[in-house]
């Protein structure tokens, strides 16, 4: 079978569970918990891809973030390497490379050399962003407008893997493979993405927004060379656990380090939930919290059937990314194996 990530074999991914015909994957942004040192973030990340691994995840991606308190992920591509060397037959990728950033070039031998090394594995998720603050973006050498230049670096970084650019330039070895891209957006970057031809990742707590983005893709969606048909996935917040309040706490702690950045201006690691429970917060942060919460999907396997098929449903999802962060890991991973049985991922014998 021929899919927007190139050859797949047979998966229970797909076609199995409570969701049949649709693949669930796995991004994790190596999030920093308080009191930790940061580099266990990115050792837990490698820890979880071999777990999303042995429970039949489609894919693992990771993330780029730069001068963050909170997140270790700055190197995706390096991190990408760590990931697939310590795997064997998930697809591995990021979700995604910030293409502002950075130089097309750089980035297409940057892919080239992980499809060299880890040959049918590897997935390119590009996104628009650029740094996290004013002096993170002055130390990257990038403005905020460098985002609208986002269409035509795309499509440099797309040329790399089809031979020489008309200034003769090749990235090698990125001209003899090709890695699967796809366009991590909404609004403008979903019809930048249907413009491509190239399958869209949407994330964000407005269902609403979603499914106006799904709308709009599909609606303007030029086959070509990167994919003959649209392909959407929705990314986002999945908690389960034995009751809804248990699940719902899982969510706690990225709610809250998001509230405290736009509130205070700063990203935090994260901090066990009975601390921040026992928080006084400001009624602003109070509210920014409990949004945040909503905006996942949390609950036991009966709740999260019915929250995420809706959100399924609505946008017409064939794969769902999912990106839970949260400070007690034993639980994360407890949510993570739920969420493979329920989806019908766990091979024979896996528990």
């Amino acid at each position: 079978m021929i899919g927007p990530s190139g050859p797949v074999p047979p998966s229970p991914a797909t076609g199995a569970g409570a969701f049949p015909g649709v693949r669930f994957s796995v991004l994790d942004r190596s999030r920093v918990r308080e009191g930790r040192p940061v580099g266990e973030a990115l050792r837990e990340t490698v820890a979880l891809a071999r777990e999303a691994e042995r429970l039949g995840y489609h894919r693992f991606w990771v993330s780029e973030h730069h001068g963050v308190p909170g997140v270790a992920g700055s190197a995706p591509a390096v991190l990408a390497a760590a990931v697939a060397s310590a795997t064997a037959r998930i697809r591995v990728g990021t979700g995604g490379v910030m293409l502002p950033n950075h130089q097309p070039l750089v980035v297409a031998e940057q892919f080239g050399v992980l499809e060299s090394l880890f040959p049918g594995r590897i997935d390119m998720g590009l996104g628009r962003s650029v740094g996290f603050t004013d002096g993170v973006r002055r130390a990257l050498g990038r403005g905020k407008d460098e985002a609208d230049a986002f269409p035509e670096r795309l499509a440099e970084l797309l040329g790399y893997f089809e031979g020489p650019a008309a200034s003769g330039v090749r990235a090698r070895p990125a001209d003899a493979v090709r890695v699967p891209a796809f366009v991590l957006a909404t609004g403008a970057g979903a019809r930048t993405a249907a413009a491509a031809g190239l399958p869209l990742v949407i994330g964000g707590p407005r269902r609403e927004k979603l499914v106006r983005a799904a709308r709009t893709y599909r609606e303007e969606f030029r086959p070509g060379p990167w994919a003959a048909d649209p392909y959407v996935v929705v990314s986002g917040e999945v908690a389960l656990a034995p009751d809804e309040r248990a699940a719902r706490r899982l969510l706690l702690p990225e709610a809250w380090a998001m509230s405290h950045a736009r509130t205070h201006g700063t990203f935090p690691p994260l901090a066990p939930a009975a601390r921040i429970e026992a928080m006084d917060l400001p009624e602003r942060q109070r509210g920014l919290l409990e949004s945040g919460l909503d905006g996942g999907v949390s609950g036991t396997e009966e709740q999260v059937t019915e929250r995420l098929g809706g959100l399924i449903e609505a946008t017409g999802a064939q794969e769902v990314l999912v990106t839970t962060s949260t400070y007690d890991r034993a639980g994360l991973l407890d949510s993570y194996r739920r969420l493979a049985r329920l989806a019908g991922l766990v091979p024979s014998g896996a528990r």
